[in-house]
C-alpha cells in the first residue's frame, strides 16, 4: 500500500486537475446530463487505461526516439480542441437542439492526441511501474489503478457541468456558457503548444 499511495494520488491530481477531457465533461455534463455523458466518461477512463498500458509495454520510447511524433501528437491534440472550441461557440442553443454527444468512441480515441494523457501515461510508465511484478502485470496494475481512480475524478466535473446545466434556462445563458466553454478550451489547446 505505501508503494501504491504516490500512484493513487498523483491520479486523483492528474485526472482531478482542468483539461482537456475534464472541459469537454462540464459541457457535456451541461447540455446533456450525468446519464447520457456516462458513455464518454467511460470513453476517458478506457482510452486512458489502453494508453498507459500500451505506454508501459514500450510505447513511449517511441517519443524519446523519434521527438517528431510528440510534436506531431501534440498539435493534433491541439487542432482537436480547437475543432471542439468551434463546434461549441457554432452549436444551436435551441431547447430541443443540444451540441452533439461526445461518444465513447470519441472520448476513448481522444486520448491518442490529448497531451495531457500523454504525460499521465509516461509518468505512471516510467515512475509508478511496480519493478516486484512483470511488465504485464505491473502495467495491467497501473493502468486499472489509473482508470478506477479516473471515473470519479472525471465524473466530478461532468456533475459540475449538470450543476451549470441547471441555470442555462435561458438561450442567452446557453450561448454565454458555451462561449466561455469555447474560450477555456481554445486558451487549453494554445497553452498544450507552448
Amino acid at each position: 500500500m505505501n508503494e501504491m499511495l504516490p500512484l493513487l494520488t498523483y491520479c486523483v491530481l492528474m485526472s482531478s486537475t482542468p483539461g482537456p477531457n475534464n472541459m469537454m465533461m462540464v459541457a457535456c455534463g451541461a447540455h446533456h446530463g450525468y446519464r447520457r455523458t456516462l458513455p464518454a466518461i467511460l470513453g476517458i477512463n478506457a482510452g486512458g487505461a489502453v494508453q498507459t498500458f500500451a505506454t508501459c509495454m514500450g510505447l513511449g520510447a517511441l517519443f524519446t526516439a523519434w521527438p517528431a511524433l510528440h510534436v506531431a501528437l501534440k498539435l493534433a491534440g491541439t487542432l482537436y480542441l480547437l475543432v471542439l472550441a468551434w463546434r461549441l461557440v457554432g452549436s444551436p442553443v435551441a431547447q430541443d437542439r443540444p451540441p452533439e454527444q461526445v461518444s465513447f468512441a470519441q472520448a476513448a480515441m481522444f486520448q491518442a492526441v490529448n497531451p495531457k494523457s500523454w504525460v499521465k501515461a509516461v509518468t505512471i510508465a516510467s515512475v509508478f511501474m511496480p519493478v516486484q511484478l512483470g511488465v504485464v502485470q505491473g502495467a495491467l496494475l497501473v493502468s486499472l489503478v489509473g482508470a478506477v481512480v479516473g471515473f470519479p475524478c472525471i465524473s466530478m466535473w461532468a456533475l459540475f457541468g449538470v450543476g451549470i446545466g441547471r441555470v442555462l434556462s435561458s438561450p442567452v445563458r446557453r450561448r454565454v456558457f458555451n462561449a466561455i466553454m469555447a474560450a477555456s478550451l481554445a486558451v487549453l489547446a494554445l497553452m498544450l503548444m507552448r
